[in-house]
Order: C-alpha cells, then structure tokens, then sequence
C-alpha cells in the first residue's frame, strides 16, 4: 500500500473512532435537598403499601391494598421503570407499624409509602420516614393531628376525625335530638381521639357526655364494660373503632340492659362486614360513612376490582377507592420530577414529597382532591342507618 494512502486511512479511522464516541454525558449532580434515588435498568420504582394484612382488622388492610393494585395496574411504568407495590403487613399495630417503616427506610428503591392505614401505626412510624425521606399518602388515617406530626412528608386522601367527631356530634344532637351519650372506644389512637372530639363537640352543644368507657379489641364478651354504661342510662352509645368489635358490642346491648340506646357507629365500623357481623343487632344502628361520587371512573373500578379479586367492592370495606387514590397521586408525583439520565431514572426526594403535598384538581375515584397542609380529602361524611338489613342514608342530614 502506497504510504500516503496508509496515512490517509488511518486519519479516516481515528476520525470515525472519534465521532462515534461522541461528547461523554457527563454525570448527574443531584441536587435536591433530600438527595435521589436512582433506578438503573432492570430496578423497580418501590411504592409501599402499609397495612394489616392478617389478624383481626385484616379486611381493611386487603381491601385497600386492592385498591392501591388497581391504581398500579393502571400506571405500570414511569419512563420505563416498572411500579413495583410493596405489600408490608402491620396486624394493626403500632410496634408493627414502626418495624415495617424501619424496614422500608432501609430500601433504597422504596421512594414513597401508600399508608399507613391506622393512626397508631402511622404515629410510630412517621418519624422513621420523616428521617428517611419517604413521603407519605395515606388512604384512612383520620387522627387530627397526624400532618403536625409528619410535616414534611405525611399527607391523606381521608377527612380528619376532627371534622367526623364535630359532624356526628352535630347529627345526634339537632338531628336525632339525643341529649345524653356515653363514648366506647377501643383504646387506639383513632377510636380515643375520635370519641373524644365528639365528646367535646356535644357537650359544646349543650348535651351531655355521661362517661367514656374504653374496651379491649378483639374480645368476644363485652358484657362487663356494657352492664357498666347501662347503670349509667345513656340515650345513645358511639363507638370509636372498628367493624368486628362493634358488631360484639351491638349484639350484646340488649342483654347488658342497653336495649333501648341507640348505637352509633363511625367509618371505622361502617361496611356490609358489621351487618354479616351482628345480624338482627345491626338494625337501626348508625355510621359515618364517605360517599364516593358517582363516576364512570367508580363503575369501572368496581368492574375491575370484582373481576381481579372476586368480591364485590365495599364487601370488606368501604375504603378501597382511597388506597386506589393514595397511590394513583404518588404516582403521578413521581412522573412529574422523574428525571431521565444516562440511561438512569432519577427520583429527587424532596421535589417528590413537595411535589404530592402540592396535589391540586387531581380527579380521583373519591373526588377531585386538594391538598392543604397534608390534608387532601375531597369528601365530606354523611351518616348512615341500617334499614331491613342494608345501609341506607339518614334522614335529617
């Protein structure tokens, strides 16, 4: 080969050579107050939902994790990375609560938390995610307190119990005209905090609270606690808690001489569960209850959900539209700030949780929710009574 030629075909090379490699991309500088969390190919974006998914309250844990896999069938991916739902179980417990956020922290892929779905879980654990970054949206805690507690991270698609304890306090007195009550709770954080708002409301009112008794969840005889609110001649029983446990207290009214009390339930307790539960005792009783507006969204979320799981929606709680909207607003947050580098999607933190804090207009199953300090619910409660074995609205309202 003629030299010249050889020296050109070598120029040719190098100059091809550098061409395909191109300026090099250079690397990511995250700049977020809170740092990213980066997902390379092949890693999932973590969404956790937190809940109980065993013992006795386990029905509401599995009907809002439903709800929250519906939202994630719905938006699988955010610029190519699979959402990946994390199901974490608490039994309904605080200390549960706290070791399934510790172990959450410890999961660099975990971005963001669909839960907690109890307020004593939720209080423990508020601080480990505050700490580790992690934003929260829960689907039903309602303790009042929960965003003073969490202000950086926690929000809610659920009214608070502040707002449910003044209203049902508001019903019993100028609706029902009940002058006296005595509150039963179960001795957790939302069944005392939502007993005594309304304790305070009433008697603000002008009527008057004749005690407030606390019971032990998960027994099978209330006997003891009832004979003692009983001697104490109470107009009306509200109960703070849960389904299963106000389904014993109910049926067992009567026999404690509470026969012609009313009982008054709250979202807590409201569901077809409590009427399958107290059978004939559940007649007449009332409950809170959070309306979803009628949608095609709706319709077409009861279609899937039935299809998925096999039950109808609201068979296990009313509560599945909420897990749906906890996790459909984290989702849409993470596609807003996700940020595509280098064959990288990087997730800043801080513009995450500012970023789901700031929801407004996002048009949910429950309404369109606005978040104001954490607190994003769209509806309001109306309260409910069961006629010939079905829930039905109460008048009055």
């Amino acid at each position: 080969m003629h030299r010249r030629t050889l020296l050109t075909l070598i120029v040719l090379i190098a100059v091809v050579a550098l061409s395909a490699c191109g300026p090099k991309e250079q690397p990511f500088e995250c700049t977020d107050e809170w740092g990213c969390a980066t997902f390379t190919e092949g890693q999932n974006i973590k969404i956790a939902y937190v809940g109980p998914m065993t013992g006795d309250y386990s029905a509401f844990g599995i009907d809002i994790s439903r709800g929250a896999t519906l939202a994630v069938a719905e938006h699988p991916t955010v610029k190519g990375r699979d959402i990946e739902l994390v199901i974490e179980d608490t039994q309904g417990s605080p200390e549960q609560g706290a070791a399934v956020a510790n172990k959450l922290a410890a999961d660099s892929q975990v971005v963001a938390v669909a839960g907690h779905t109890f307020s004593g879980s939720t209080i423990a654990a508020i601080p480990i995610y505050e700490e580790a970054h992690i934003v929260m949206m829960s689907p039903s805690t309602t303790l009042a307190n929960l965003p003073e507690l969490g202000p950086n991270v926690y929000n809610r698609v659920a009214f608070s119990d502040k707002l449910q304890g003044e209203m049902a306090a508001d019903y019993m007195y100028n609706a029902l005209g009940v002058r006296s009550v005595v509150g039963i709770h179960d001795g957790g954080a939302y069944g005392q905090g939502l007993v005594e708002g309304m304790a305070g409301a009433f008697e603000e009112m002008g009527g008057t609270v004749l005690g407030i008794e606390a019971v032990t969840p998960g027994e099978t005889d209330y006997s003891a606690p009832l004979a003692a609110v009983a001697e104490l001649n109470p107009e009306l029983v509200y109960w703070g808690g849960y389904d299963a446990d106000a389904a014993v207290l109910v049926s067992q009214m009567a026999g404690a001489g509470l026969q012609n009390a009313m009982f008054f339930g709250c979202d807590g307790s409201y569901g077809t569960n409590y009427i399958e539960l107290a059978g004939p005792a559940a007649e007449g009783t009332y409950s809170t209850y959070v309306p979803i507006p009628p949608s095609e969204a709706f319709e077409e979320f009861k279609v899937a959900y039935e299809e998925e799981f096999g039950d109808p929606q609201g068979k296990l709680s009313p509560f599945s539209p909420h897990g749906h909207d906890s996790t459909a607003i984290l989702i849409a947050a993470i596609e807003e700030v996700a940020i595509e580098h280098g064959g990288s999607v990087i997730i800043p933190r801080k513009a995450l949780a500012d970023t789901v804090r700031g929801t407004t207009g996002f048009g949910g199953l429950t309404g369109t929710l606005n978040c104001s300090g954490g607190d994003c619910a769209a509806a309001s409660p109306v309260f409910m009574v069961v006629e010939n074995g079905v829930w039905v609205e109460a008048p009055g309202q």
